[in-house]
C-alpha cells in the first residue's frame, strides 16, 4: 500500500528552503529561542525533510548525522579564529591600547574633525573587536567632546557606528563576516581588503548623513547609568603618557591584516619566489597564525601596561573566550544549516527561479540577506542564513560575477533597518541616552542609508569590474 508522497517531494526543495526560514525567525523572533538552536534545528529540519524524500533504511538517522558532520567541519573551519580575535579585542580595551588609537586619530586629525576621527576609529576597532564592544569603549569619549564643545553630541555617537558597523559586516575576522567568506569560498585576503575598500564610501555616506540629521534633529547630551556627567571629566583628563605607544597599540589590528592579505595577493609570483620565501608567507599568512600572532602582540602589550606575570593571563582570556565559544557555536549551526541547504539539492531550484525571473545575484543577496535580518534582528543570523542560500545556489557557471560581490552585497543586506527586535538598536539607545523615537530617526536610518550605499557600489562595481580589479 502506498502512502503519501514525502514531504519534501510535495512541497518542493524552493518551498523546504522557505519553511526553513520561516522556523528560524520564528524560533528567533517569536519563541525567543537562542540562535544556535534557530539554525540548528534549521539544519536538522531540511535534513529530514530530504530524507523523506529518500528510501532505504536508516536515512533519517543519517540525516540528523550528516548535520552533525556539518557542524564540526563549520566549527574546525572558523573556532580558533574567532577564540583570537576576542582574545585581541579584550586586550586592546584591558591594556590601554584601543584608548591610544583613539586619541592618536584625534590628535592628528584635529578637533575640529571629531566626527571623521571617531568614525575612523570605529572603523579600525571593529575589524577585531565586537560592535557593541567598540560602541561602549567610544560613547565616553563622544560624551567628553560634546561636553566640551558643547554641541554635535548625536553627530559624534553616530560617527562612532558609521565606522564601526561596516567593519562589522565586511571585514574578517569579525564572526558574521567570517562565516560568510569561508561559507562562499572566498579568499580570506580578498575578504578583508575588499571590505575595507568597499567601505570607505559607504562610511563616508554615513558619516554625511550623521552631519545631515544633527543639523536637523540634535539631540541634547544627557546623564546615563553608570555614566554621570561628572564622570566623563575623568575620561578626558586620562593622561596619555600611562598608555603604550600608538605602533605597539595598532599592531594587533594591523599585523594580522597585512600578513593574511599579502600571502593572498602573492599568486601572480608565486613562480618567480623562493620556494623556503613562499613557504614561510604563506604559513605567516595563515589566518589562524597571523591572528595568533596579534594575540600574542596584544598580550604582551598588557603584560607590560598592567606589570603582571603572564601566568596571570588566564583572568583576562577567559571571559572573552566564553563569548567567544557562543559566538563560534552559532557560526558552526549556521555552517550546518548551509551545508544542509546545499546537500538538499535546493539552491539549483532557487537558481533557475533567479535566472528566470531576470535577477541579479548580487541583488538576490542583497534582499535574502535585508529581508532575514528585518524579520528577525540579528545581523550575523541574516549573513549566515543568506550566505548558506547563496553558496547553494552557485551552478557550474556560478554566479556571474566575483564571489566577492556576493560577500557584500550579503554583508550590506544584513546591516538594513535595525530596529526594536535588534540588540544594537537597545545598545545605542541606552549606553547613548537616546529615546526610542530618536533612535529609529538616527541609528536606524543611518544603517539603511549605508546599506543602500554598500548595494549600489556592489551593484556598480559588478557591472564594471565583474572579476574585480585588485
Amino acid at each position: 500500500m502506498l502512502l503519501t508522497p514525502p514531504l519534501a517531494l510535495t512541497l518542493g526543495p524552493v518551498t523546504v528552503l522557505g519553511l526553513s526560514i520561516v522556523l528560524i525567525v520564528l524560533a528567533i523572533a517569536w519563541l525567543r529561542i537562542h540562535a544556535f538552536f534557530a539554525l540548528f534545528f534549521a539544519a536538522l529540519f531540511v535534513g529530514l525533510a530530504t530524507a523523506l524524500g529518500q528510501t532505504g533504511p536508516g536515512r533519517f538517522a543519517k540525516a540528523v548525522e550528516s548535520a552533525m558532520a556539518e557542524f564540526g567541519i563549520a566549527a574546525g573551519k572558523i573556532g580558533f579564529t574567532i577564540a583570537v580575535a576576542s582574545v585581541i579585542g579584550v586586550a586592546l580595551m584591558e591594556s590601554g591600547a584601543a584608548d591610544k588609537i583613539i586619541r592618536r586619530f584625534i590628535a592628528v586629525l584635529g578637533e575640529a574633525r571629531a566626527a571623521f576621527a571617531l568614525m575612523a576609529c570605529g572603523f579600525v576597532l571593529a575589524i577585531p573587536v565586537f560592535f557593541d564592544t567598540v560602541f561602549f569603549l567610544l560613547v565616553p569619549l563622544a560624551r567628553a567632546l560634546s561636553l566640551r564643545t558643547g554641541k554635535n553630541y548625536l553627530l559624534y555617537v553616530l560617527a562612532i557606528c558609521a565606522g564601526g558597523v561596516i567593519t562589522h559586516g565586511l571585514v574578517p575576522p569579525t564572526p558574521g563576516p567570517l562565516v560568510v567568506a569561508e561559507t562562499l569560498k572566498l579568499d580570506l585576503g580578498v575578504a578583508i581588503v575588499g571590505g575595507l575598500l568597499f567601505g570607505i564610501l559607504p562610511a563616508l555616506a554615513g558619516l554625511g548623513f550623521s552631519h545631515w540629521i544633527n543639523a536637523r534633529s540634535p539631540v541634547p547630551l544627557r546623564e546615563t547609568a553608570g555614566s554621570s556627567l561628572a564622570s566623563l571629566e575623568a575620561v578626558a583628563s586620562r593622561k596619555e603618557e600611562e598608555l603604550p605607544g600608538f605602533f605597539v597599540s595598532i599592531a594587533p589590528v594591523a599585523l594580522p591584516v597585512i600578513l593574511i592579505a599579502t600571502a593572498s595577493f602573492l599568486g601572480p609570483v608565486r613562480a618567480s619566489m623562493p620556494a623556503g620565501l613562499m613557504d614561510a608567507l604563506d604559513f605567516l599568512g595563515n589566518k589562524n597564525i597571523a591572528l595568533l600572532l596579534g594575540a600574542l602582540i596584544a598580550l604582551a602589550v598588557y603584560v607590560k601596561q598592567k606589570a603582571v606575570g603572564w601566568r596571570q593571563l588566564g583572568d583576562i582570556i577567559g571571559p572573552p573566550l566564553e563569548t567567544a565559544g557562543v559566538i563560534i557555536l552559532i557560526t558552526a549551526a549556521g555552517g550546518a544549516y548551509g551545508a544542509m541547504i546545499k546537500n538538499a539539492g535546493v539552491g539549483e531550484s532557487v537558481r533557475v527561479l533567479a535566472t528566470n525571473g531576470g535577477m541579479s545575484h548580487v541583488l538576490l543577496a542583497w534582499l535574502l540577506a535585508a529581508v532575514i535580518r528585518v524579520a528577525q534582528g540579528s545581523a550575523t543570523v541574516a549573513m549566515i542564513t543568506a550566505s548558506s542560500i547563496m553558496i547553494s545556489i552557485a551552478g557550474p557557471e556560478g554566479f556571474g560575477v566575483h564571489l566577492f560581490y556576493i560577500y557584500l552585497a550579503v554583508g550590506y543586506g544584513a546591516t538594513i533597518l535595525s530596529w526594536m527586535n535588534d540588540s544594537g538598536f537597545w545598545v545605542f539607545s541606552r549606553l547613548g541616552g537616546l529615546t526610542e523615537g530618536e533612535t529609529l530617526r538616527s541609528w536606524t536610518v543611518l544603517l539603511t542609508v549605508i546599506s543602500v550605499v554598500g548595494l549600489l557600489q556592489a551593484l556598480v562595481a559588478s557591472a564594471l569590474w565583474p572579476q574585480l580589479w585588485f
